[in-house]
């Protein structure tokens, strides 16, 4: 039995990486990223163009570093491109912040269906990213769908669920229900922390440290669960701390913590989860 853990960034949070503003060219980012452990990056068609994500590729690989492809299709078939070139490139998955929204879960479930059998067809998996302004945006729907498509994967962001539903800290024990029944059907998970009225906070302020605390127990539950589930394979987490607006900023615009110092935290605070863990 072999279970490893990949951690990766994402190239959206490089662009820019910390409070300077300056946005590097792709090769010293990818440097930067290899140099630091990452495993992998995160291509996210949300904030990159087709062109640039082809461009940055085989940098990436010359670095021996893996993408993931993130897409935002606005139709069925928008989504079948990105799954032929994950395919190409060797991603593990592509996540999916679908665009195509129903108003009810019944509306919602042909479209899920639709996807996950194209996923099937091209031979590559998909997960469904928990994400505002999507069709997963409300926790309650997800869960409905997720009961009403058991083969439907999740890839667990969920500090939009966090700001979404204005959860309490300590949490309720409605939220730490549901926050499990997402956890247990997902592959993949991504680290930001969240509070009730803010989708990223700074991690050393003394104020956050309570959703920080909950945040890393939602962390380990979720590998925890994933290694229970999986006899083998690989594990996914992504570290991603988005620029401004996600990034908090003073009346100056600079942002007031050092995303790409954060990162590597979460990062620390993961792979010593995973160890803690065991197999």
């Amino acid at each position: 039995m072999t279970q490893s853990l990949d951690v990766y960034t994402s190239l959206w949070a490089m662009q820019p990486h910390d409070q300077s503003g300056v946005k590097l060219p792709y090769a010293q980012v990818v440097e930067m990223v290899a140099d630091a452990g990452y495993k992998g990056m995160a291509l996210d068609f949300g904030a990159t163009s087709v062109e640039d994500v082809k461009r940055i590729q085989p940098m990436m690989a010359r670095a021996g570093l893996t993408p993931f492809l993130v897409d935002f299709p606005k139709s069925i078939e928008a989504l079948r491109p990105t799954l032929k070139m994950a395919k190409d490139f060797g991603a593990p998955f592509v996540v999916v912040i679908g665009q195509v929204m129903p108003l009810t879960v019944e509306g919602m479930i042909p479209v899920i269906r639709s996807w996950i059998e194209m996923s099937e067809h091209e031979g590559m998996p998909i997960l469904f990213e928990t994400h505002r302004d999507c069709i997963t945006n409300d926790l309650y729907t997800t869960l409905c769908l997720l009961d009403a498509v058991p083969e439907m994967r999740m890839c667990a962001d969920l500090s939009h669920y966090v700001v979404g539903r204005e959860m309490a800290c300590p949490l309720r024990p409605r939220d730490r229900e549901h926050m499990s029944r997402i956890l247990a059907r997902s592959d993949s998970f991504q680290g930001r922390v969240a509070s009730r009225s803010q989708v990223q906070i700074p991690l050393d302020f003394p104020q956050n440290q309570k959703w920080v605390e909950m945040f890393k127990g939602w962390w380990r539950e979720g590998l925890s669960d994933w290694k229970t589930r999986n006899a083998d394979g690989t594990c996914v987490f992504l570290c991603e701390l988005g620029p401004p607006d996600y990034a908090i900023t003073g009346p100056d615009g600079r942002e007031l913590s050092n995303r790409w110092d954060e990162a590597l935290v979460i990062k620390g605070w993961v792979e010593e989860i995973w160890d803690q863990i065991g197999s």
